[in-house]
């Protein structure tokens, strides 16, 4: 097996894996599992001999460190652009499609423009739309290109790359929803996937795969890449497949003996809510090593119920896997395969002080997952305001270093100073995460975003405990989201403090009435619960809470909508001395 660490770059162990086992499986898109004809592979060597051919095709239009939006629907040609762009020294910049609705379209320009784009390329069945938003988007010179299939391979020439030549731009949410691209070099990717191979075993010829977004630093540094480097399979097929019907996942995790996959949290809770008795008898999960569960905030609940679950077709209870990762340090940071997860319940009141404690006899506590030991990158909790490295146990910033760490972002100076912090005592290089956490017996913890953390009469809250504790009492709430926030409020006589506004979707609920009880309810249930009076209570369409393009909750994008009157309730139930809340429109 090829040293990742050590490799040049990500051509040289892709070419080494097609001279050394040209035949084996490299990559499969699957489109229909019950016909011999819905699935494409490609061995190394086809894989190889095509990506050579890309990067022919594509240098005719850019130079090496030029950028490329890449702009597909999930499949093989995806694959196909991506290692041409790195084949030809280019760097590439995955992407969603445009999509039907004005912020998607607008996302997608400021990502154009702030990567400065030579080209855009995209697939065949899909280049009418895409040439149609660039002539929309006023793109000017920027050609949209599909894989010409007459381009020599023969004709390529190697690129001077390095691991410090730049691969990819991995585009992330902003807050505000303003796109961030991280700078990802090929030693980030190469010592990234050596991390991700050594701590879940995937070895040459075994089977990985999922259906994650492509454009997704899950999918892509996850199930794409890693496998790939591996001289495994890598075997995928769409996210809007699984969401139709997520039996598709599980039944090609048994029949592509599939030992590796990964999705968000809500993906498991949606297997255990569509699988049905007669379905789970037909599917065997018994060689499905390492199901990892990331993305998003990881839930206890979940966890368990997913391995209760599907212990039944075989699924073993240390396979199911809580990580932490992010864009900013390529993808994997924490895991621990192999090993029963686990659950803390720690004490609410010590949390909220920024203490992390298991909880006492029947003191209130809240779940909290382990994500894992940090695995080749050294994590440092430290307090945000001060810069001083905490004690295990003690909840502070996650701060992160080494070689998986991103650049800092495309041309943003400001943002890319966190890639260098400093403690207090003077250690530098590394980055702040903006995710709150302990380390605590080995294990890291995630308790929440620091921008997410609501501060209210002196005492800390994490808004994800409020909307949790909202659906388990209100089962109308169940499986829609909701984002708690916190704004000033207008009353001075209140000295204008932060008060509480809550926001969650409903659904199925037509009564005007009955929408408005529940709203008032939800009000009377976080004062009862957390000794904080709501200023204000929103019932939304689904849908409507903003969530980025891997389904996080966008709470600071929500409070902007608050405050600028934007959102369109179904119901409200509103403290008026505090907040002038919007008024409700009918439910439809």
């Amino acid at each position: 097996m090829v040293e990742l660490r050590t490799a040049e770059s990500i051509p040289a162990v892709l070419r080494k894996h097609a001279e050394n086992t040209p035949d084996r499986n490299a990559s499969a898109f699957v489109t229909h599992l019950d016909d011999p004809t819905g699935v494409t592979w490609l061995s190394y060597a086809e894989l190889d001999r095509r990506a050579r051919a890309a990067a022919v095709q594509f240098s005719a239009h850019a130079a090496p460190g030029d950028r490329m939006l890449l702009l597909h629907p999930a499949g093989p040609d995806f694959l196909i652009a991506l290692l041409g762009c790195l084949y030809a020294g280019l760097v590439a910049v995955p992407s969603p499609l445009p999509g039907r609705f004005s912020h998607q379209r607008r996302r997608l320009r400021l990502i154009a423009a702030d990567a400065d784009v030579a080209a855009v390329l995209t697939a065949d069945e899909v280049h009418g739309e895409v040439a149609g938003w660039a002539a929309e988007q006023e793109l000017g010179a920027v050609r949209v290109l599909t894989l010409d299939s007459t381009a020599d391979a023969d004709a390529w020439t190697p690129p001077a790359l390095s691991q410090e030549t730049v691969a990819v731009l991995q585009y992330t949410s902003g807050s505000t929803g303003d796109p961030k691209g991280v700078v990802i070099d090929h030693g980030n990717i190469l010592h990234n996937a050596a991390t991700t191979i050594a701590v879940t075993a995937m070895r040459p010829g075994c089977a990985v795969g999922g259906w994650l977004p492509h454009f997704h630093d899950m999918g892509l540094m996850g199930l794409l890449l890693p496998p790939l480097l591996a001289g495994a399979a890598s075997v995928t097929t769409s996210p809007m497949a699984f969401l139709k019907r997520p039996l598709l996942w599980l039944r090609m995790i048994d029949r592509f003996d599939i030992e590796i996959s990964a999705a968000p949290d809500f993906a498991y809770d949606l297997c255990v809510a569509k699988v049905t008795d007669a379905q789970l008898a037909e599917i065997d999960l018994s060689r499905w090593r390492v199901a990892i569960d990331g993305s998003e905030p990881v839930r206890a609940a979940v966890l368990t119920r997913f391995q209760e679950r599907f212990a039944a077709a075989g699924l073993r209870p240390e396979a199911v896997t809580p990580s932490f990762g992010m864009a900013e340090a390529t993808l994997f940071v924490s895991g621990a395969p192999d090993t029963p997860f686990v659950i803390r319940r720690a004490d609410t009141d010590l949390l909220a002080r920024n203490e992390f404690r298991p909880a006492a006899g029947d003191r209130p506590g809240r779940d909290l997952v382990a994500c894992g030991a940090p695995v080749d990158i050294e994590v440092r909790i430290v307090d945000p305001d001060t810069a001083e490295v905490l004690a295990d146990g003690q909840v502070g910033e996650i701060w992160l270093r080494g070689r998986s760490i991103g650049r800092g972002y495309w041309g943003r100076d400001a943002g890319t100073a966190g890639f260098g912090a400093v403690t207090s005592t003077g250690d530098a290089g590394y980055l702040r995460t903006g995710d709150l956490g302990t380390l605590f017996e080995g294990q890291l913890y995630v308790t929440g975003r620091r921008k997410d953390m609501l501060v209210l009469r002196g005492r800390n809250y994490y808004p994800q405990d409020i909307e949790h504790e909202l659906r388990v009492h209100h089962p109308e709430l169940s499986g829609r989201v909701g984002a708690c926030f916190s704004v000033r409020s207008r009353d001075e006589a209140g000295g204008g403090e932060e008060v509480l506004v809550v926001t969650h979707e409903v659904r199925g609920i037509s009564d005007p009435d009955r929408l408005r009880t529940l709203a008032a309810a939800m009000r009377l249930t976080v004062a009862r619960e957390f000794g904080v009076p709501g200023a204000a209570v929103l019932l939304l369409r689904p849908g409507a809470v903003a969530r980025t393009t891997s389904g996080k909750v966008q709470r600071a994008a929500m409070r902007q909508l608050f405050e600028a009157g934007a959102l369109e309730p179904v119901a409200e139930d509103v403290d008026h001395r505090h907040v002038a809340g919007p008024v409700a429109v009918a439910a439809r």
